[in-house]
Formats: structure tokens, sequence, C-alpha cells
């Protein structure tokens, strides 16, 4: 392996020889990456049954899957969003024709984290491929078997244009220090803030895929079964280990019991009646993480469940009834599988408590009022989210995705990955036919011309 500050030297050489900017060359390697992984595909499914427990139909379905589904929509749409943009000119530039061209930023830096360790490293990957780009993929640490494959994956392209680095801080300090032409970090908003101060000795332009505390709404018009089966997949995959889990849940204080009671039938429907010794439920990733969340459930009044494992690091979810705003389980990202409960009555004060906080980056609500429905969509500041499901905003690549404020900064999946990793160049094509002294010195009676004309 070479050293980083050579790595991105030649990435930059390689991206100067204007080879990555040939449309038919991208949608080479997008192919060659989609055959790789399907070669790959059982390698990948033991690495994240090693990383996470991740039984192969999770790690199908939130992982492989989804990154297939990526690329796919890229190779059939690439030629499209690579297209230069006609834009509307104003009369007074006549004669003239505007465009928008999309440029590829160079040699991009792409930093992933351990809870989707697959699918959060390959889906900007994929975006920052199909846009033209030269990439330095750095996996994390923490999901090792993970990374290994991944780089197997990725060597099968010269270093040069696709480059796996891996290792622990020093790697990633190492790696802030050199200037790439754009920065995509997924991880926490702790870290987020530093790869921030990092790239703005450079002014990198970045994008911040962060995370926070998700509100999941039960309305008393729910329908109470549903939204409890729905609720416990959402928060249950990978463990609650999911950005866009929800967090806590914010329900009606007349169906709470019904609610909480549904919540726990599927709990042990999905897991059994001990899920921290079921096979097929994930694992916390080391034991850091199993020491902070099993802390959290021992200071907790009110739990049911959150029985732990910690031969197996796996936590059975807790439920944590009668939870105040200000309880300690509400403080911070919970990023585990435990739930929090809080009742309500007066809807207005909800959104107020909600909106008093940091802007989620992910909203759930359950009800079947139009008029709550709108109060949500319209009152609430946060990145995205379902009305009466959880999560699978994230799996539709029609949809952008990206937080707000405190939990993110940008927006990627399917076509908003391609306009991630470009940059848009607009130009003015004026034509030489004839020329207009209205703009030129001396100014005379030019200003009540021209305000006549933008009146």
């Amino acid at each position: 392996m070479n050293s980083i500050k050579t790595i991105v030297n030649n990435q930059k050489l390689y991206f100067s020889n204007e080879k990555t900017r040939d449309i038919s060359f991208r949608k080479k390697q997008l192919e060659k990456l989609y055959k790789s992984i399907k070669q790959h595909e059982n390698e990948i499914l033991i690495a994240l049954k090693s990383d996470l427990n991740k039984s192969a139909f999770e790690a199908y379905e939130t992982e492989i899957g989804m990154v297939y589904e990526e690329l796919k929509f890229m190779l059939k749409n690439i030629k499209n969003f690579s297209k230069p943009r006609r834009i509307k000119t104003p009369l007074m530039h006549f004669p003239s024709k505007s465009y928008q061209y999309h440029d590829p930023y160079g040699c991009v830096l792409i930093m992933s984290p351990w809870n989707y360790p697959f699918q959060l490293t390959l889906v900007p990957l994929i975006g920052a491929i199909a846009a033209g780009n030269c990439a330095v993929v750095k996996p994390s640490n923490y999901a090792k078997e993970t990374s290994r494959v991944i780089l197997k994956i990725l060597s099968e392209f010269p270093q040069e244009y696709i480059a796996v680095v891996e290792g622990g801080r020093d790697v990633n300090n190492a790696l802030l220090e050199e200037k790439f032409d754009y920065i995509f970090f997924t991880g926490s908003p702790l870290v987020g803030k530093l790869v921030m101060e990092k790239a703005a000795q450079h002014l990198t332009p970045m994008t911040l895929e962060l995370g926070g505390k998700s509100p999941c709404i039960i309305d008393k018009t729910a329908k109470i079964d549903l939204a409890a089966k729905r609720v416990a997949w959402g928060k249950l995959l990978n463990s609650g280990q999911t950005c866009v889990a929800p967090d806590y849940i914010i329900v009606h204080e007349s169906i709470k019991n019904e609610f909480i009671n549904a919540l726990k039938k599927y709990i042990e429907v999905f897991y059994g009646k001990n899920p921290e010794k079921n096979p097929e439920y994930p694992k916390i990733i080391n034991k850091i993480h199993f020491d902070r969340l099993s802390e959290l459930i021992n200071n907790s009044e009110n739990v049911y469940g959150g029985k732990t494992n910690s031969e197996t690091y796996q936590i059975a979810p807790a439920i944590i009834d009668n939870c105040q705003w200000d309880s300690l389980v509400m403080k911070d990202e919970i990023f585990g599988p435990i739930l929090p409960i809080i009742s309500y009555n007066d809807f207005d004060e909800i959104i107020k408590q909600i909106n008093s906080r940091p802007k989620p980056l992910a909203l759930y609500c359950f009800t079947e009022s139009k008029t709550i429905e709108n109060k949500v969509l319209k009152s609430v500041l946060y990145g995205g989210g379902c009305i009466n499901d959880t999560v699978l905003h994230l799996a539709n690549p029609y949809l952008s995705f990206g937080g707000v404020g405190e939990s993110g900064l940008g927006k990627y999946h399917g076509k908003e990955s391609f306009y991630t990793f470009s940059h848009t160049k607009s130009v003015l094509k004026r034509g030489t036919s004839s020329d207009i002294n209205l703009r030129y010195a001396p100014y005379k009676d030019n200003l009540k011309l021209i305000k006549k004309i933008l009146k």
C-alpha cells in the first residue's frame, strides 16, 4: 500500500487525463462493480454476520440489495443525468443561450461508519463513480471483516482510480490532512464536527450524513397493532444501530398501554422470548457500545426486557415506560435496541418539544388524521421520514436522503448522489451577430432605458 499522500497525488494525476469524464468509462466501472459484488456476495454475508451478527436476509435487505438497486438505477439514468441542461435566458441578454454542465470534483474521500459498513460505503461510491471522480475509500475500523471484503472487491480497480485505506483514528487524521476535492462523511455529529473543521482548512466542500434523536409519534387515531409492528421492525433492524431508527416514541396517553402491549407482542414474534440468545438477532458492534447501552438500561426505571448477553454482545429490546423529556435516556442518540416511551395529551405541545431540540435526521408519524399529518409536515423541520411506517424512505432511490442542521449537511441517493459528487457549472454562450450598446459607457440615458426593460 502506498502512502496516503502518494495515493492522493496519483489519483489527481489520473483524473487529469480526463479518462473518468467519459460516460462509457463510468458505466463500465459501475458494471464492473456490480459484477464484483455478485462474485463476492457470499463473503459479504459472512462478513456482516461476523461483524454485526446480521442474518443473511437482513444483510441482503438492508445492505447488498440496496447497493444493487442503486447500481441499477444509476446505470439506467447516468446518461440522462450527465447531459448539459439548457436553461432560460432573459431577453435582455439576446442573443444568448444558457447551459448547466455537470463536472466531477476530482479526487474525493468517502469515510463510512460501522453500522451498515457495506451499504454506507458502496452507495456513496456509486455516486462518485457515476459523476466521474476518483475516490479514496475509508471503511470503519470497527467492522473489520466487512472492510476486508470491501478491500478485496475494490482492489479489482487500479489504485490511482479507486483506493481503499484501512486503519483507525491515526489513518483518519492523516487522510483529513490531505487536500481532497470533496469529502463525504457518514458518522456521528461529534466526529462530523472534527471532519468539518479539517475540511475548512482546505475549503473542501463536503457532505455530512450524521444522526440524532429521531422521534416517532403515535397518534390516537393510529392503527395500533400495525404501528407497533412497523415500529418494532424499524427500531430493531441491526439491533437499533441505525441512524434513522425511531429513537423514542411519543404516544397519545389514551392508547399508550395498548401500544406497548402490541410492541411487546411483536418483539416476541420477531425474536422470541429471549432475543439476547437468538442467533438471528444482531449484536452490538463492540464492548464499548455494549457497556454504554447496558448502563442506560440499568439506570432507567420501568423497563420491560433489556436482558444482556455479554458473551455475544446481544441486548434484548428494552422498552422504557413513563420517560420524561429530561430523562437520562433522552439526552443523546441511543443507537441501540432501547425504546423510551413518552405519553402526551396536547399535540401542539409535542410539536413545540420536538422543535426545541436539534433537528432530527428522521421523523415518523402514525395517524389516520390528515390534520395531524399536515401539522407534522408543515410544522416540524427534519431530514426525512415516513407517515405510517419507519425507515423505508431510506430505501427509495427516487427520494433524496440527508439531514438538516446537526443531523447532516447535503443529501444523496439516486439522482442526488450524482449531483452531490458533481459541480454544476453554469455557462452563458453569447452570440456575436449583434451587440446592444446599452451596457457600455458612457451611460447617458441608459439608466432610464434599463429600468423600463427590467420593470
